[in-house]
């Protein structure tokens, strides 16, 4: 078995660093948020995730300030639109560094479509879209305690938007027709979900 500690691992064995690749897949964050000016920006985050379900808590985390958190500090609110193979193109096209104030969902070529709770825009073509209000915004911190630049954002679902052509007679979602992406790697990997199984919980 290989040990090495993460600021110190052998670059012969391991050319590029694995963590994102252990910590896979993972659900992308893509996020949608607006200014108090009412400026709209569109941005995929390969750190996202769930972690509460009662109520709904998503959360993403921003290297560095960058206009997604600038504008979530200004008006508390994000939308999360979920990425999916058939808008993998448009998705990635939204990670691109555009100048301060262009549209991303311009670039992209993507119709935004307005939501019922928050302000900012949902993707029109996303399946499924929850709308968020800010709960807390805070630096992560290192094992001594300093601020590494790393800003998680924390959003309760207020709101949630589902095509129901992808809700099957039973009431769950038919996730393998809406073939979500994830995040496998930092080299521009990966995955889709086409396949699912079942295991029953122990009682």
């Amino acid at each position: 078995m290989l040990f090495y500690t993460p600021e110190k691992r052998d670059r012969a064995i391991l050319r590029h660093d694995p963590f994102k690749a252990i910590i896979a897949p993972r659900p992308i964050g893509w996020v949608t948020t607006m200014s108090k000016a009412g400026a709209i920006n569109l941005a995929p985050y390969s750190f996202f995730n769930a972690f509460a379900d009662r109520p709904p808590i998503l959360a993403f985390s921003s290297v560095g300030v960058k206009d997604s958190l600038s504008f979530v500090r200004e008006t508390g609110e994000f939308v999360w639109n979920m990425p999916t193979w058939d808008l993998r193109h448009a998705m990635n096209e939204t990670s691109a560094t555009l100048p301060r104030g262009e549209n991303e969902f311009v670039h992209a070529g993507l119709e935004m479509a307005p939501c019922n709770l928050v302000k900012p825009p949902r993707v029109a073509k996303s399946p499924v879209a929850m709308e968020c209000k800010v709960t807390s915004i805070q630096e992560l911190k290192d094992i001594e305690g300093r601020g590494i630049d790393y800003w998680l954002v924390l959003g309760q679902v207020v709101g949630v938007h589902i095509d129901p052509a992808y809700i099957d007679e039973n009431g769950d979602l038919r996730l393998t027709e809406i073939k979500p992406i994830a995040r496998c790697g930092g080299l521009g990997d990966y995955a889709v979900v086409e396949d699912l199984f079942q295991m029953e919980r122990p009682k």
